[in-house]
């Protein structure tokens, strides 16, 4: 399959993590490729997964990948923030992993839009059964509602300006391409290349996808619940990799390892983010933004 390789980041780190090894059940709420499933298995030898996944292509390769591990895995095309509805025993999982990232199988396949360096349909859906796309926003959304996503989303300062060009630029000819979204991004930011600083069009693709996918929906509700399900020493591993997503875990941990509204619930682990190595970055340019948080749950 197409872009099929992906690289987990800070694949010790989560299992270190993830706790010792035993019996019990995992759960990798965004698979993926199964790499970090595949770590989980072979530490965990006696342990089963659960993987859930919105993009339907990365599930059918997982599934591929982790074959050998045969009855010990069980996936499911599903959002995961409909976990804690499903008919699991809960008090059996030991461990939750929660990668926020997108997976380089899916930046690296044009046709799905995910990348403003290769040419390809604004689309940046996970789940091919949503409506939603980029190309709807651009092409039809109002400046309102973009300026708010490229503000609120990619924390772009032009994005007032961006907003309105594009609404202006689409009423002549319709803006098809990730290239074309690129240039005209480009072009109101007055972008020239200079080290240490972050692409504009990373932004506004960003933000798009978070859009899109709503990717930010309920993560601190998903969080509340799934632990108000788990058994005392269960631990759950977040990865995410742009500030917004970091900002809601880490909230979410610290309020529910506060004693405001009655006893803890969770033990942070992690009283920083756990951040790749300079070995690891080196090796996977991509990891450089990701942190790591971890929290156990308490008796």
């Amino acid at each position: 399959m197409e872009g099929a390789q992906h690289v987990p980041v800070l694949r010790e780190e989560v299992l270190e993590h993830l706790g010792e090894e035993g019996e019990g059940l995992f759960v990798d709420c965004t698979i993926g490729l199964g790499g970090h499933s595949r770590d989980i298995l072979t530490k965990y030898s006696k342990a089963r997964l659960i993987g859930l996944d919105l993009d339907e292509r990365s599930l059918l390769q997982a599934r591929e990948n982790l074959a050998e591990f045969g009855d010990r895995v069980s996936l499911f095309h599903s959002d995961f923030r409909f976990l804690p509805d499903l008919n699991l025993d809960f008090r059996s999982i030991r461990g939750i992993l929660i990668d926020l990232g997108i997976s380089s199988f899916q930046l690296d396949s044009p046709g799905r839009g995910f990348s403003y360096q290769k040419e390809g349909p604004l689309d940046m859906r996970m789940d091919r059964r949503n409506k939603y796309t980029a190309d709807r926003i651009i092409n039809k959304g109002s400046e309102q509602l973009m300026a708010r996503i490229f503000f609120e989303y990619g924390e772009l300062r032009q994005a007032r300006r961006l907003a309105r060009e594009i609404v202006s630029r689409r009423k002549i000819r319709k803006i098809e391409t990730t290239t074309e979204l690129r240039r005209l991004v480009e072009e109101i930011c007055r972008w020239h290349p200079q080290k240490g600083r972050i692409h504009p069009a990373a932004k506004v693709f960003q933000a798009l996808r978070i859009e899109v996918n709503q990717e930010l929906k309920d993560l601190d509700e998903f969080i509340q619940k799934i632990t108000s399900h788990l058994s005392p020493g269960a631990r759950i591993v977040a990865i995410s990799f742009h500030s917004l997503e970091d900002r809601i875990v880490k909230h979410a941990f610290v309020n529910l390892a506060s004693s405001l509204d009655g006893p803890p619930s969770l033990r942070i682990l992690t009283k920083k983010p756990v951040i790749p190595t300079e070995k690891e970055v080196d090796a996977n340019f991509r990891a450089r933004s990701a942190k790591l948080r971890a929290a156990e749950k308490l008796p």
